[in-house]
């Protein structure tokens, strides 16, 4: 870890200047992150196809594609508009249930510069993306959305997928090249039942695109996506590319899966302590305005204060981080600074405007979030 800070978990020294709050990222856990996955999936022979709602910024899409993505995953259609654009991206899997034919319309336009494989889990949404493909002569490449197991979107699998695949072959305009699953029910296991429960539904898919293809429909494409997993359900023979997101930068809530250490947590959120109204209690600048307030099985409190296990942010009101303190805590002086690992990244990311690149200590640039806010 970086020698001039404070603490040997610490990435920006005390006497840096940025102004808080701010999400910092430190280059060089980032660029180990990137290369630690690349690897694994060379090493499985699974395609990587890093999901960019975590990080939503076109700089570090570059250096995933760098690494060795064979594409981009993004949850709605304006992210894909920012990273096409902005980050030269050829070829993209929106992993979200698109409706809408305005929606559908964008899409046509980005496929003059890229390749969109649309998710789909109804029939219903597959004959509109047909009756829009079809109204301006386009065609467009498709994959089903499988529930394995997580119970949010997606068709279950085996029977009702191999019936769905069958039905969207015949819509005219459409391509059918795969099945997708987000195998999210490992994200609130427990850390010694993930690997089973990542095996088990790769194998269920795996097992379903058997079936489709017994049916004489080609299907080269069996995707699947979850970062506690992605150490996992890629190694079920005939996967053949994975979607994971969390692991460019990693959260609180990856500490608990014994896969990852302080050391892999590349983004951190910097903010001040502006009140000690109490010797229990301080008070940082970054409240639900500026940092997620998902719950994490891994700590306590609406983050982890890196250097200070015991200390808990116990509230987050709009601008005001409340901190509960152990007896004797040091660190916590009105103007101190520390370092908080959210414990959710992805919409921590999507709350602030630019990420803060720190090398040895001090900040050494700045990107912005283009793909912040879009949702739709």
């Amino acid at each position: 870890m970086v020698a001039t800070a404070q603490s040997a978990e610490l990435i920006l020294a005390q006497n840096a200047q940025v102004e808080t709050p701010a999400l910092v990222v430190s280059e060089e856990i980032l660029h180990a992150n990137i290369a630690r996955m690349a690897a694994f999936a060379r090493s499985t022979g699974v395609g990587l196809r890093p999901h960019i709602k975590t990080h939503k910024t076109p700089k570090i899409t570059r250096l995933q594609l760098a690494a060795g993505a064979i594409g981009i995953t993004c949850a709605k259609v304006g992210e894909a508009e920012v990273m096409v654009h902005e980050a030269g991206v050829q070829d993209v899997l929106i992993a979200y249930p698109t409706v809408g034919a305005s929606k559908y319309e964008r899409l046509v336009a980005l496929m003059d510069h890229a390749r969109i494989i649309q998710a789909v889990d109804s029939l219903a949404a597959a004959k509109l993306i047909s009756r829009t493909m079809t109204k301006f002569d386009a065609h467009m490449d498709v994959a089903i959305e499988v529930n394995t197991g997580q119970n949010r979107s997606g068709v279950p699998y085996g029977k009702d997928t191999i019936e769905l695949a069958r039905e969207i072959v015949r819509l005219p305009n459409l391509h059918l090249v795969g099945i997708m699953t987000h195998e999210g029910q490992a994200n609130s296991a427990p850390p010694d039942e993930i690997e089973g429960i990542a095996m088990t539904a790769g194998r269920n898919m795996i097992d379903t695109a058997g079936a489709i293809r017994a049916e004489g429909i080609d299907l080269p494409m069996v995707s699947v996506g979850s970062s506690p997993a992605a150490f996992y359900t890629p190694r079920v023979e005939g996967v053949t590319e994975m979607r994971p997101g969390t692991y460019i930068f990693n959260d609180n809530s990856a500490l608990r899966y014994g896969q990852f250490g302080v050391s892999d947590m590349a983004a951190r959120f910097v903010a001040t302590v502006v009140s000690r109204p109490a010797g229990d209690r301080a008070v940082l600048d970054t409240g639900s305005k500026s940092l997620a307030m998902d719950p994490s099985k891994a700590h306590a409190g609406h983050g982890y204060i890196v250097g200070h296990p015991k200390a808990v942010i116990v509230k987050l009101s709009e601008e005001h981080g409340v901190v509960e303190l152990p007896s004797g805590e040091a660190g916590f002086d009105v103007g101190d600074r520390v370092e908080v690992i959210p414990n959710h990244i992805c919409p921590t990311v999507n709350l602030m405007d630019e990420l803060f690149i720190v090398r040895d200590g001090h900040i050494v640039d700045t990107w912005p979030i283009a793909a912040r806010g879009k949702v739709r």
